[in-house]
């Protein structure tokens, strides 16, 4: 792993099995997180997830993040959606509830690979070749 340079955050490499593996690991602890708020009686299927979706497209990249949201459909359908533990039909508001989290996710982790990138051109010294200003014309 290596730090990214903002706030000490480590990066994972975006397609390594590292990624992969610690996009199961943000799952799992989301639903242990998520059944917290069950119990507790929060509705919001998803609330856990998306910012654990965000942050792991920052730390592995988007194809963990991607892996990690997919993986995150079904298990909350299965797990907090009633009837808990089963697959049964979904109704129209579930279906809504499944269908606005795809979006979210989709916008969250495209923001996270964008500030991903940032990271990484800053860290380089920002987009100009090094010796080189903005002021200095090379012709």
């Amino acid at each position: 792993m290596k730090r990214a340079g903002l706030f000490g955050v480590p990066r994972v490499r975006p397609w390594s099995w590292q990624a992969f593996l610690l996009g199961c690991v943000v799952v799992a602890v989301s639903a242990v997180l998520q059944g917290i708020c069950v119990a507790l009686g929060a509705k919001l299927y998803f609330a856990v997830f998306l910012p654990a979706l965000f942050v792991l497209g920052l730390i592995a990249g988007a194809p963990a993040a991607v892996f990690a949201a997919l993986f995150t459909v079904p298990l909350v359908w299965w797990a907090f959606i009633p009837p808990f533990f089963e697959f049964n039909a979904l109704s129209s508001a579930n279906t809504d509830s499944i269908n606005l989290f795809c979006l979210l996710a989709v916008l969250l982790i495209g923001f996270a690979d964008l500030c991903r990138e940032t990271i990484r051109i800053i860290r380089r010294g920002g987009l100009n070749p090094p010796g080189e200003s903005a002021a200095t014309n090379p012709q």
